[in-house]
């Protein structure tokens, strides 16, 4: 295993993605953290005829330009939001406002939003999109109080939810539900917030309280086991999203009984594996769907898994409040 830090700066993922193949001489790649830098990494694997497996790039566009060595082992952008609206929607909301940032990947989770919303007949009645690092949402906030919708819908990143929960705090903003899609998963929100943030949703890639299994590493809580005795802590779904990555890569070439690259690129797409972070196979985009996207919910200081069914360990709660 060969492996170099990007420094979360897509300049430098670009070079380094180049340097393993042309200096390192590696015969697969796996991908590095976010859309943005696994956008410009996976061309230059397609372009060297290099299969890249990854956890982490899951904006949609990635999947849209025909690519056949990219493969993404995590729930696609679009359907972040999908397990959290038709359980909410079961429970009866009928309203929903949406707020995004306007970037790759949180645009691509508020469009396929919109869409399940629509779908399971939820009226979208405002969507926003906003500039990354904004410092103030209040402005958004408060149009959106004044619409008095059922559901709260917003993306973008960590400090977007720290914003959008003190906001509709401040402002007495109390929608029947908010959804969140990045920050309800991460142990530090609850702690940052306090019960400023009970009830909030939010989607997840994976956590450890899911009822998944499979040959290697055994189910999900045995991993997060194994994962916090060797690291110290307990594992965040990127980390298992990483590990997956790799293992999807393993089981192909261990299928192909080779590491040619069409002959894995075979196997990856001929996958079908039970494992300790869901199901892995591949449709002809190179995207799993066999993994739907996870729900949490934080119920008295507690993160836990409402949906989908198969997953969960709590009843969502609904309207909340």
């Amino acid at each position: 295993m060969v492996y170099h830090d990007d420094e979360s700066d897509a300049d430098t993922a670009g070079r380094l993605t180049q340097r393993l193949i042309d200096e390192d001489g590696v015969d697969f790649l796996l991908g590095p953290y976010s859309s943005g830098l696994t956008t410009g990494t996976s061309a230059i694997a397609e372009a060297s005829d290099v299969l890249m497996v990854e956890g982490s790039g899951a904006s949609d566009a990635l999947f849209e330009r025909g690519f056949q060595n990219l493969f993404l082992v995590a729930t696609i952008a679009s359907d972040y939001t999908r397990s959290s609206i038709e359980a909410l929607a079961a429970q009866g909301a009928r309203t929903a406002v949406v707020a995004h940032e306007d970037t790759l990947f949180a645009t691509a989770v508020a469009q396929g939003a919109v869409r399940h919303l629509e779908a399971n007949g939820i009226e979208v009645l405002a969507t926003e999109a906003y500039p990354e690092g904004i410092q103030d949402v209040s402005a958004i906030m408060t149009k959106f109080r004044d619409l008095d919708p059922d559901l709260f819908v917003g993306g973008g990143h960590y400090n977007d939810a720290v914003l959008f929960v003190n906001s509709a705090r401040e402002i007495g903003f109390e929608p029947a539900g908010m959804l969140i899609t990045v920050g309800p998963s991460n142990p530090r929100l609850v702690a940052e917030l306090g019960r400023d943030v009970d009830g909030v949703l939010g989607p997840t890639q994976w956590e450890p309280s899911m009822a998944y299994s499979g040959p290697y590493f055994g189910t999900a809580a045995d991993y997060a086991g194994y994962y916090e005795s060797l690291w110290g802590e307990p594992p965040v779904y990127q980390a298992a999203s990483a590990t997956a990555a790799a293992l999807a890569l393993h089981l192909a070439i261990e299928a192909a009984g080779s590491t040619d690259t069409a002959a894995v690129r075979a196997a990856l797409r001929q996958l079908s594996a039970d494992t300790f972070y869901g199901p892995i196979s591949f449709d002809d985009r190179g995207v799993n769907v066999g993994k739907p996207m996870g729900t949490v919910q934080i119920l008295d200081g507690n993160i836990v898994v409402v949906a989908p069914n198969e997953a969960a360990t709590a009843q969502i709660q609904y309207p909340f409040g």
